[in-house]
């Protein structure tokens, strides 16, 4: 297998990490998404990433990659029974609304923008609280969800060790269940080691209000 890849993508940690709980092996491609070659662009109708080659076929769009691995390699990763599992896309599909909240944050062009968007995020956060069974999403085993969560928590690890937002706090269920998976090695292996200083540059040369609060 080949993941296509871009460095600060969290949808192509979202694949990387079922990848690596399954023990799958599998070549990992960067590109810039800036300056997508062509060979790219032959295979991602979308031109996004990630997109994943099996066998010569290429999968694109993340939950479809996810899915497909899971159903293949990484079927503890999914609820067997088909209500519980109907009810965990359901939280995967609101962590998706959670990025997009992420990349209002670090656009907002001024203060009462970017604090809309931390406390938006904040009840998003306030929202998945009771749903949580602690340790993890669903209780004592890892699955696709937390995955999926920790891919826009990782953000508020680089963030928050410059810039407190609180967005956790008071929390309790949620505070757990963040530290628990961010300390997952197949989370941890998802990035590289430069990521915190890749985010971190990408994060203060948006010319957004995040920007000046991080220089």
């Amino acid at each position: 297998m080949r993941l296509i890849s871009h460095k600060l993508c969290p949808y192509v940690q979202r694949a990387a990490i079922v990848m690596l709980e399954a023990g799958v092996p599998f070549e990992r491609v960067d590109i810039d998404l800036g300056n997508k070659p062509d060979w790219f662009l032959a295979i991602s109708p979308l031109g996004k990433t990630p997109v994943l080659e099996v066998d010569g076929t290429a999968l694109f769009e993340s939950q479809v990659i996810a899915e497909y691995l899971y159903e293949t390699a990484a079927p503890a990763l999914h609820l067997t029974d088909p209500l519980a599992r109907a009810r965990q896309r359901s939280w995967i599909e609101f962590g998706s609304t959670l990025l997009n909240a992420i990349a209002g944050l670090y656009n907002a062009p001024d203060a009462a923008a970017f604090e809309a968007k931390r406390a938006e995020i904040r009840t998003k956060f306030e929202r998945i609280e009771p749903e949580i069974a602690g340790p993890f999403f669903e209780g004592e085993q890892f699955r696709l969800i937390d995955g999926v969560w920790a891919t826009a928590m990782r953000y508020f690890d680089v963030i928050e060790a410059k810039l407190p937002l609180g967005v956790t706090d008071g929390l309790p269920r949620t505070s757990a269940w963040r530290d628990r998976i961010m300390q997952r090695p197949s989370v941890q292996a998802a990035v590289s080691e430069q990521y915190p200083e890749l985010l971190m540059s990408f994060l203060r040369a948006r010319n957004s209000e995040l920007s000046r609060l991080l220089s």
